[in-house]
């Protein structure tokens, strides 16, 4: 069988207990020639003769599967899945795989490295201190704040956690909250708005949907606490960019943090300008421990489907 593989943390020479698992299972594999996501003219000639897929954060449309005659299966890199039109893969016969949870601590301990680099504006203070500079920056404390989650899953859950661990108070907003364990974790159930108002730290984990697209829009932003800082490490698109750096420019926002961009690699972007602004390259997910544990769990999906064995991480039954 033909597979492409194309995380950019999975390729071709790479030491990899999951891609020798893979290797044993097919001798032609397709690598990613990019070495970042792919464009949707760049995977059809790479994807239209393959039978499986081990897709990173490439932009699998409607046009891609239309293309790809003999793929079977799409094996989601993540647990995110807005990068793949799974109507389409359904319409196609594709079946369309993830791995939730395997990158849940490494994600939210970066939101919380996001949080305290916000805080104290570490990589600003950073930067200056090379440079030869002396500065005095006055910061906040986390402990005694309200840290603000919206989208209470398994990363959620786990920033929760740390934020507790600082001595925070924590609510959550998620439309399919489970109460039960909100309770049980002294976790506060609130609504979209009572977060916005309320919380000094926001984290986003939530999916891009066209539902969340630009769902923290500037009369959001606005609503919010001039000292809040707003964290996203779920997907770029769900902030308004433009709106944000206005904000943050005229002390409307306390700081952000931002591990996913609308348009990613991000260019000449204005926030960069500003230091209270901390920045990482959609790097959450990448530590030992996570990048593992996701390409086992992909692998594994993928050749369980292509050999017609049960699966349960099927996501377009």
């Amino acid at each position: 069988m033909k597979i492409l593989v194309t995380p950019t943390s999975l390729q071709e020479g790479k030491k990899s207990a999951a891609l020798d698992a893979l290797k044993e299972f097919s001798n032609d594999l397709i690598y990613n020639p990019a070495g970042r996501p792919l464009t949707e003219d760049e995977l059809i000639p790479l994807l239209k003769d393959c039978d499986g897929y081990l897709a990173g954060l490439d932009y699998v449309t409607e046009k891609v599967l239309k293309a790809c005659n003999n793929l079977k299966m799409i094996s989601r890199y993540g647990a995110g899945v807005d990068r793949v039109d799974l109507a389409a893969a359904k319409e196609n016969k594709i079946i369309v795989t993830n791995t939730p949870g395997v990158n849940a601590v490494a994600v939210a301990e970066l939101a919380m490295g996001l949080t305290l680099s916000a805080a104290r504006r570490i990589s600003s203070l950073d930067r200056k201190t090379r440079n030869g500079e002396w500065t005095r920056s006055t910061g906040i404390e986390l402990g005694g704040k309200t840290m603000g989650i919206m989208g209470l899953g398994a990363i959620g859950k786990n920033v929760a956690r740390y934020a507790q661990g600082f001595g925070m108070k924590v609510m959550a907003y998620d439309p399919y909250i489970n109460e039960a364990y909100a309770k049980d974790n002294n976790i506060v159930v609130a609504s979209f708005d009572e977060v916005v108002k309320n919380a000094d730290v926001i984290s986003l984990h939530l999916p891009l949907t066209p539902e969340t697209k630009h769902l923290i829009s500037k009369e959001v932003m606005e609503k919010m606490k001039s000292s809040v800082i707003l964290i996203n490490t779920s997907r770029g698109g769900i902030i308004d960019e433009e709106a944000a750096y206005e904000l943050l420019k005229n002390s409307k926002l306390g700081g952000l943090g931002l591990d996913a961009f609308e348009n990613e690699p991000p260019t000449n972007s204005p926030l960069f300008e500003l230091d209270n602004v901390v920045v990482t390259p959609h790097t959450g997910a990448h530590t030992k421990e996570a990048t593992d544990n996701m390409a086992d769990a992909a692998v594994k999906n993928l050749i369980d489907v292509l050999s017609g064995n049960d699966c349960p991480f099927i996501v377009n039954k």
